[in-house]
C-alpha cells in the first residue's frame, strides 16, 4: 500500500518524529511506500477560512490552493496513518485544523468519500493507561477517531493505538515505545 503518513508536533527532537521514523521503517520493511507529511514543516496553516467552509449548496467545491494540493496529495495515497502527541485530551491544533480544512464536503464527506482503505491514528500521551482509562478518555478519542471522522468519511478500517507515558524519558522506556511505533508500521492494516 501507499501510505500517507502525517505528522503534527512543532519540533522535529520530538518523541513523535523518533516514533513516526520508527513507524515509517517499519511500513518500509512491510513493503509498504510511504509519503511523510510534517504539518509544521510544510507551513500548513489550520485557520478555516471562507473560502475553505463546506458549501452544501453547490455540488463541486473549489477550495484554496492549500487545501487543492493536500486533497491531490490524499487522493494519491490508498491509505493514511496519523501520528500527533495528545494534548488536553484531543488531537493537537494543527491536526484538528488539517481534518477540518482538507478532510471537506464533495470530498471526504458529502457527495463523496475517502477512498483509502485503512488509517491509523497513533496518539502519543503523556499520562498512564490507567490514567486515560480513568474518565474514559481513551474511549472518547477512539470513538472521536472511528467513527466521528474516519467513519463518517467512508474509512470502515480505522484503529487507535496509544503510546502511553511519554514524560517517562527513561532510555528504556523511550525505546518500548518507538518499539511499538515499529511493530505498528510492521503490521500496518493487517488482521489480528
Amino acid at each position: 500500500m501507499n501510505v500517507l503518513t502525517v505528522v503534527s508536533h512543532p519540533r522535529k527532537d520530538s518523541l513523535t518524529f523518533q516514533a513516526a521514523g520508527r513507524f515509517v521503517q517499519g511500513l518500509g520493511e512491510a513493503g509498504h511506500q510511504v509519503e511523510v507529511l510534517d504539518l509544521h514543516g510544510i507551513g500548513f496553516d489550520p485557520i478555516l477560512k471562507g473560502t475553505d467552509e463546506p458549501d452544501l449548496s453547490v455540488e463541486k467545491q473549489l477550495f484554496s490552493q492549500e487545501v487543492e494540493t493536500e486533497i491531490r496529495r490524499m487522493k494519491e495515497h490508498d491509505a493514511l496513518a496519523f501520528i500527533f502527541p495528545i494534548w488536553w485530551w484531543h488531537l493537537p491544533a494543527m491536526l484538528k485544523g488539517y481534518i477540518d480544512r482538507v478532510w471537506n464536503n464533495g470530498f471526504a464527506y458529502g457527495i463523496d468519500h475517502l477512498h483509502h482503505r485503512h488509517v491509523l491514528w497513533m496518539g502519543l500521551a503523556g499520562v498512564s493507561e490507567e490514567q486515560m482509562k480513568k474518565r474514559n478518555y481513551d474511549e472518547m478519542l477512539t470513538h472521536l477517531l472511528n467513527v466521528g471522522i474516519a467513519g463518517y468519511c467512508g474509512v470502515s478500517d480505522s484503529k487507535v493505538e496509544f503510546l502511553y507515558e511519554t514524560l517517562d524519558s527513561k532510555p528504556e522506556h523511550y525505546e518500548r515505545l518507538l518499539e511499538q511505533a515499529y511493530h505498528l508500521g510492521l503490521n500496518y492494516a493487517k488482521k489480528p
